[in-house]
């Protein structure tokens, strides 16, 4: 048994463990990183990148059919074997960046075997023991399968294994309304694929209703089936003809099958009871400042049973690499964390919902809000229609949460996740010059809102205008 010691042992070479690690090496530490699997995690080879590479190549061929201003729509030849190598090249373009080889140079000693936990300050990988200050859990999650009779004895994908594929469903039935769910629902529409979406609950319910329904219409505009309020209670079938028996009895036939109602952390293989090491059914039990019931074991990510986002690892690291190495106090807070739906229209979301506000400020809630209908970029470029909005919940003249549903929502949002974080006034925000014609405008259209009725439909502003008007030299 090789026997190593080192300052800091992060299990997981995902986005928030090797964060850590590049962090921490380049910083002077002592830096042992385990990974098992794929180098980059989860975000890398099974979600965020693949997932946004197979929607930008479905975006063309719906851009093509749809057509523009005086340019005719046309029938796109789809070649989904070429999409798939499409979303691998995009993978394949970022992996360097994530490799074992890299990594190594950076000064860490890097082991590809499955990490275990021996003792409160020992882990074993293969045949190695790394003994450490600090143990880092960033392990990620996996595609959670529900006890739905059947589905054992069906072929099923995941969001793992559907990058395999090469040849397009026919008929693709997507188990969960979530995220995931809805975006490779649009993706395979859009590539010339029938697509029923079935969801035990809302679809897109944990998002505000008004902006979900946005997206909602769009997907059913475009020819996805979307069944709410229907529990999948029996599968069945074989391959190219699966068949999902709702609760009602109704039965919904499809030739391939989507699970996608939702991840789990990987911590149930790590014998983090070997660690003295607490977890929950949602992953590792932390505190605020991401630390264990062992005081030398954190966990980030997914790991930490928390919002699960690539961005909220990243951002864990920073807690991290702040209290590991320089002895600051850190702690993480979820209030400013932004998230993204990336359907097209695409919802943003920051802070609280408006439901959210209104149940904890009550009448101290002005919700200010702008149409997309109104910005002249989204009029210029066709994407005024559908009913997209932002709207900003503000409390004491400072914004608290923002919802976007529409155009670029995933890129809109950002500017708000500062504006929350550094808590600005909602006067800055609307004092902001954006340049025009952009949708940055909406932001500060939402902001300026705000202000609106204090100084139109005041009377005590129109009665000191007359004054000044009159008196005024």
């Amino acid at each position: 048994m090789k026997k190593i010691k080192t300052d800091i042992c992060v299990i997981g070479g995902g986005s928030g463990g090797l964060s850590v690690a590049s962090g921490a090496v380049q910083m002077g530490a002592k830096v042992v990183l385990i990974e098992a699997g794929e180098m980059g995690g989860d975000c890398l080879n099974y979600g965020c990148v693949p997932s946004k590479a197979l929607l930008s190549a479905a975006k063309q061929a719906h851009l093509m059919r749809k057509g523009g201003a005086g340019v005719a729509g046309v029938t796109p030849q789809v070649d989904y074997a070429a999409t798939m190598e499409h979303v691998q090249a995009a993978i394949g373009t970022i992996a360097p960046h994530d490799s074992q080889e890299r990594f190594e140079e950076l000064g860490c000693t890097v082991i590809r075997a499955f990490a275990k936990f021996t003792s409160p300050t020992t882990v074993q990988a293969g045949d190695t023991e790394i003994t450490a200050r600090r143990f880092v859990v960033s392990t990620g999650s996996r595609a959670f399968i529900p006890p739905i009779d059947g589905l054992d004895a069906v072929p099923y994908l995941t969001n793992e294994s559907l990058w395999a594929q090469r040849q397009a469903p026919k008929h693709l039935l997507v188990l969960g309304g979530g995220p995931i769910g809805m975006e490779m629902a649009q993706a395979h529409r859009r590539l010339g694929c029938e697509v029923t979406v079935i969801d035990a609950m809302e679809a897109l319910g944990r998002d505000d209703p008004e902006a979900a329904n946005v997206v909602k219409a769009a997907l059913r505009g475009e020819g996805v089936t979307i069944l709410e309020n229907a529990p999948a209670v029996l599968v069945s079938g074989t391959a190219g003809d699966i068949t999902v028996q709702l609760k009602d009895s109704t039965e919904v036939k499809g030739t391939d099958l989507l699970v996608a109602v939702g991840r789990i952390a990987n911590t149930d293989n790590l014998d983090l009871e070997k660690g003295e090491v607490d977890r929950t059914r949602a992953g590792v039990k932390v505190d605020a400042s991401l630390r264990s019931s062992n005081k030398r074991v954190y966990a980030i990510g997914d790991a930490a049973g928390g919002m699960q986002f690539t961005h909220v690892a990243g951002y864990h690291a920073g807690v991290l690499i702040r209290s590991m190495l320089f002895g600051l106090p850190a702690k993480a807070a979820t209030h400013h964390i932004p998230r993204a739906t990336y359907t097209d229209p695409e919802l943003g979301q920051v802070g609280l919902t408006e439901a959210e506000a209104r149940e904890i400020h009550g009448d101290a809630l002005t919700v200010s809000r702008a149409e997309i209908s109104g910005n002249d970029r989204a009029i210029t470029t066709g994407r005024a229609g559908g009913g997209g909005f932002i709207k900003v919940m503000i409390v004491k003249n400072r914004p608290v949460g923002v919802t976007i549903a529409g155009p670029d929502a995933g890129e809109l949002i950002s500017f708000w996740a500062l504006a929350v974080s550094a808590k600005l006034k909602i006067g800055q925000i609307a004092g902001m010059v954006a340049p025009y014609p952009t949708l940055m405008e909406l932001n500060k259209r939402a902001a300026g809102a705000y202000f609106t009725p204090k100084l139109f439909d005041n009377p005590r502003v129109k009665t000191v205008v007359k004054l000044v008007q009159r008196f005024l030299p």
